[in-house]
């Protein structure tokens, strides 16, 4: 009789893990639906919910940690690559998530994240500037033309900071091959750019830039935000 009720106990186990597993994915599976249909993504985003078990969270309407990646992202004719929006303390109620609406989602915190690659902060720089790539926190960049007159050929030390219209991009140093010899005032004047990103989807302004091999990895980190403000992919 023990070793029955074991096995009962085990298959009931195995069952309700499987039930839970596959809700898991129907529900990742539908708020991708609905995240692309309402905001006309090309691609349905990847959603994964954590945090076990879901039927729990799903019953009470509380999860505890959604990742939704979008992709490519469109702001201001500048497209940005591996966009992820990490969502923390989500309420979303049983009722409302069953007949497909996300008016009442909403999370305490939601992270968005995303990379901006050179090719792209490159297309944005003055004509001078020939390539670009990381050191440190800030970037460097070859440079080949005419400054104000004065011909040069070097590296320059450029800084990134958010702002309201999107990522300033200004030399700190510069020099080699005659560039040490114009003042850094005078090459700020004509290696000093834009690039017009300053917010991602969850509706917050960027906050954090770090350069990696491949781009600017930028963040942007908004509270009390409902799915609502997920603002839709223009091209």
């Amino acid at each position: 009789m023990r070793k029955v009720l074991l096995v009962l106990l085990i298959f009931v186990a195995v069952v309700l893990v499987a039930a839970d597993r596959i809700g898991v994915r129907v529900a990742e599976d539908k708020i991708g639906e609905q995240v692309a249909a309402q905001y006309n993504l090309q691609q349905q985003p990847d959603v994964t919910i954590h945090g076990i078990p879901f039927l729990t969270q799903a019953v009470g309407g509380e999860y505890e940690h959604i990742e939704v990646g979008i992709g490519d992202w469109t702001e201001q004719g500048v497209t940005v690559s591996g966009v992820k929006v990490d969502m923390r303390g989500v309420q979303a109620p049983l009722s409302e998530v069953s007949k497909g609406s996300s008016a009442n989602v909403t999370a305490r915190t939601a992270t968005a994240s995303a990379v901006i690659p050179y090719a792209v902060i490159q297309k944005e720089a003055p004509k001078e500037v020939k390539s670009i790539k990381p050191k440190g926190d800030d970037l460097a960049v070859e440079m080949t033309g005419n400054i104000l007159g004065f011909a040069v050929s070097g590296t320059a030390v450029v800084e990134v900071k958010p702002t309201a219209k999107g990522i300033a991009i200004t030399p700190v140093s510069v020099g080699s091959d005659g560039a040490a010899q114009i003042p850094l005032a005078l090459v700020k004047r004509q290696l000093t750019w834009l690039v017009p990103v300053a917010d991602l989807p969850v509706g917050s302004r960027i906050s954090q830039i770090q350069p990696t091999p491949d781009g600017l990895r930028v963040a942007a980190t908004a509270e009390n935000v409902h799915l609502n403000d997920l603002q839709a992919t223009r091209k």
